[in-house]
């Protein structure tokens, strides 16, 4: 990956930790920015990508703040890490093993969560993955096509199922894993960009569609976050990290728990005035 135009098209396009195969974690408690609090109890809270990354740590912080959990991952090993992590907490997770880019799966893991847990009232559509930096005009279809089922294709699955449940309970929240790429552009990631900005479109259309009938729906746009994914080619110690950091405004990377603060915020009812909503995540590093 060159150094010179490739840090700020990973500052753009927000690398988040939301490959659905990628194992490891940030181990930070989030207990320590939850304060305590509780207003997720007797809720359920839907998160895909969960197995590690920003989705790991939002879903230790629905629980920690009282939510059942609904882990969700194409990884069963790093997804039981994940409910692990969560039960010795003290918390409630069961794990759903989904390919997101199937509509059966997902049906399935929708109508599993409300089977196990009673309903559903929050959703975290976060599992996606980066792809690879190319030109426009090399990018395969093939490429094009696998990208942009799992980082698009799949939030309106999944919203499309977690909606349709939402109408017959009177309400709840989404919130999508969009990114940087999907408010300006990414130079050498065309599928990327293409398909995060198509998510804030989908946001936009289902909050007009549903406000309505109490359905909240918003985005976070993550900023360059410090995840196993981002580290399996920016090592620590590393000239690309080096580099890397060097580019952001805020002197560093941001920590999975700081993004997934956003995103339960944003499930709360302290956001529920808030809807079709782009809230980057990124310590300034896109200023629209």
């Amino acid at each position: 990956m060159p150094l010179d135009g490739g840090c700020i098209n990973i500052v753009w396009h927000s690398i988040e930790a939301t490959n659905q195969t990628n194992s490891g974690d940030n181990d930070l408690n989030p207990s320590r920015t939850t304060q305590g609090l509780k207003d997720f109890v007797g809720k359920t809270a839907f998160v895909t990508g969960a197995g590690n990354g920003i989705g790991r740590a939002a879903a230790k912080l629905f629980a920690a703040r009282g939510a059942s959990v609904a882990v969700v991952d194409l990884n069963p090993e790093t997804g039981m890490q994940t409910v692990n992590q969560i039960q010795a907490e003290g918390g409630t997770a069961i794990f759903i093993r989904a390919d997101v880019s199937s509509e059966e799966a997902v049906e399935a893991a929708v109508q599993q969560t409300v089977a196990t847990f009673g309903g559903l009232h929050c959703a975290f559509n976060n599992a996606g993955f980066t792809g690879q930096y190319v030109g426009f005009h090399t990018l395969s279809l093939e490429d094009w096509n696998r990208l942009i089922a799992v980082n698009l294709t799949s939030v309106f699955l999944c919203m499309k199922h977690q909606i349709a449940h939402m109408l017959k309970a009177g309400g709840g929240s989404i919130v999508n894993t969009s990114s940087g790429a999907g408010v300006v552009g990414a130079p050498g990631m065309p599928h990327y960009t293409a398909a995060k900005h198509g998510v804030l479109g989908l946001v936009k259309v289902a909050a007009k569609e549903f406000i309505g009938q109490n359905i909240r729906v918003n985005a976070i746009c993550p900023g360059v976050t410090d995840t196993p994914m981002l580290r399996t080619f920016a090592g620590e110690g590393t000239e690309l990290e080096r580099a890397l950091v060097s580019s952001l405004p805020g002197g560093r990377m941001g920590r999975p728990e700081e993004i997934a603060e956003a995103a339960v915020w944003l499930s709360s009812d302290a956001a529920s005035f808030v809807s079709g909503e782009s809230m980057l995540v990124d310590a300034a590093s896109v200023c629209r």
